[in-house]
């Protein structure tokens, strides 16, 4: 049933791949004998050759046969400012001719780290002040879930450590990470998760509800999280964590119903929040974090992308004034840190990442401007015969492919649906994600409405083109 060919008027096969995988083959060859890549199998990849990509432009990236590809998931949900912006290079070359390594051990800082933390806290709220820095998104929530467990502990309650996460949630892949997120295949490698971390319902509706009223759906599964606090006993229970939006696991949108909800639930028992502000954080909703979206006040946020529009590797944890004092006057030494923690090269990418936001106003213009266009023309697709619904908040969509509109009934085989709609949309020059039957977009801010309108026509497309081919089956 999924056997589609290719679309008409191109070279390339299914995968999105020329035969020869890419037109530098020293490039390709070296990689392909070298380097391991990340989520991926390496046979086939070995088997189907490797895209070889040499610049971007705006909302634009290029191959090495120079194929434009208009860059719908902004990288890998990052690159919020877009490709090529001369202030951030320029920013980056200053501090490496300035000083381009310094720890912040050993009661050292560097000014464009210590900038960095104070800009950060200025977006953030009156209940958040400090922020500790880490390289990635991953190592982002290793940390807080480590603070989380001193944090009690040095309050006298050691016992409270369990955390308690969402099935089909990410937040990252280092062990802990892993652990955390609810995905199977990720827990299948590696004997995840570790002790001390237990899964509640996803807040999915459209799979998941059954025949609950969207609101109605989002209290029960926010009502999971109490009755697995009751179950553990709320004594042992440290944290709940979440992402706003669940992004990797489908940009999942909650009924309204569910955050207010789960507030109320981690007050009541004396749970932290933890938010991953990973994909979400720095404007990608609309709002400068999720957690200001939903009207949320967590404990921690992991942060990271956006942070510097993924121009360089920098992350962090967004620590509140409520666990922030205790670490600070009672704790003692916390002994977690990294060689490059608040790195200066990259908190000066970061800073000038930031400068463009705000003299740009692209956190406003997501809000006001592009992202209601956006949602009015992502939201034109639920029309389609293979669409169950088509969802967005900010510049954050989602499209649901489905076999039967009304029954909603799904493909049996989700991942191989969402894969041949994401890889023909590659053909077409536009690159959008597939997470098992929901295909994925995350675009730049600066991205223009006539791109937007290019993003929604080349997927409608393409939906057209495989639908026809799987009716004639």
């Amino acid at each position: 049933m999924l056997d589609v060919p290719p679309m008409p008027a191109t070279s390339l096969d299914a995968t999105g791949l020329n035969s020869a995988g890419s037109d530098s083959p020293d490039v390709a060859a070296a990689d392909l004998a070298h380097h391991l890549h990340p989520f991926a199998d390496m046979k086939e990849l070995l088997d189907g050759g490797i895209r070889v990509m040499t610049r971007g432009e705006g909302v634009y990236v290029y191959d090495s046969t120079g194929k434009r590809y208009l860059d719908a998931f902004a990288g890998l949900w990052c690159v919020n400012v877009g490709y090529g912006r001369r202030e951030i290079a320029d920013a980056v070359f200053a501090q490496m001719n300035a000083l381009p390594y310094y720890n912040t051990y050993f009661a050292t800082t560097t000014a464009a780290t210590a900038l960095l933390a104070e800009k950060i806290c200025s977006y953030a709220g009156p209940n958040i002040n400090r922020v500790f820095f880490t390289n990635s998104g991953s190592e982002a929530n290793d940390t807080w879930f480590r603070m989380a467990r001193v944090y009690w502990a040095t309050c006298g309650k050691p016992e409270k450590s369990i955390v308690i996460a969402r099935h089909n949630a990410y937040h990252g892949s280092t062990v802990a990470g892993a652990s955390l997120g609810g995905m199977k295949h990720m827990h299948e490698q590696g004997n995840l998760p570790i002790p001390g971390i237990v899964h509640i319902g996803q807040p999915y509706w459209y799979g998941e509800g059954g025949d609950l009223a969207p609101a109605e759906f989002g209290l029960a599964r926010a009502r999971e999280l109490e009755d697995k606090i009751l179950e553990l006993g709320p004594e042992r229970v440290a944290a709940f964590v979440a992402e706003p939006i669940q992004g990797v696991g489908g940009v999942i949108v909650p009924p309204e119903t569910y955050w207010p909800e789960i507030q109320r639930i981690c007050r009541k028992y004396d749970i932290l929040l933890a938010v991953d502000e990973v994909i979400t954080g720095f404007g990608r909703l609309g709002s400068w974090f999720g957690y200001q979206h939903y009207g949320l006040e967590p404990d921690f946020c992991a942060i990271a992308k956006g942070l510097s529009s993924g121009y360089l590797p920098i992350a962090g944890v967004m620590v509140s004034d409520r666990v922030a004092d205790i670490l600070i006057h009672k704790a003692g030494p916390f002994h977690h840190g990294f060689t490059y923690s608040g790195h200066p090269v990259a908190a000066a990418a970061a800073l000038a990442n930031l400068r463009i936001l705000e003299e740009e106003r692209l956190v406003e213009r997501v809000r006001d401007d592009i992202g209601p266009y956006f949602a009015e023309a992502w939201r034109g697709l639920s029309d389609h015969v293979i669409v169950g619904e088509a969802v967005s908040v900010g510049l954050l969509g989602a499209v649901q492919l489905v076999l039967d509109k009304t029954t909603r009934q799904r493909f049996s085989r989700p991942g191989d649906i969402g894969m041949v709609i994401r890889n023909f949309c590659i053909m077409r020059g536009v690159i959008v994600r597939a997470s098992a039957d929901r295909i994925l977009v995350s675009p730049p801010f600066t991205i223009s409405r006539s791109e937007v309108d290019d993003i929604v026509s080349t997927l409608r497309d393409v939906m057209d083109f495989v639908s026809a081919e799987l009716s004639s089956d």
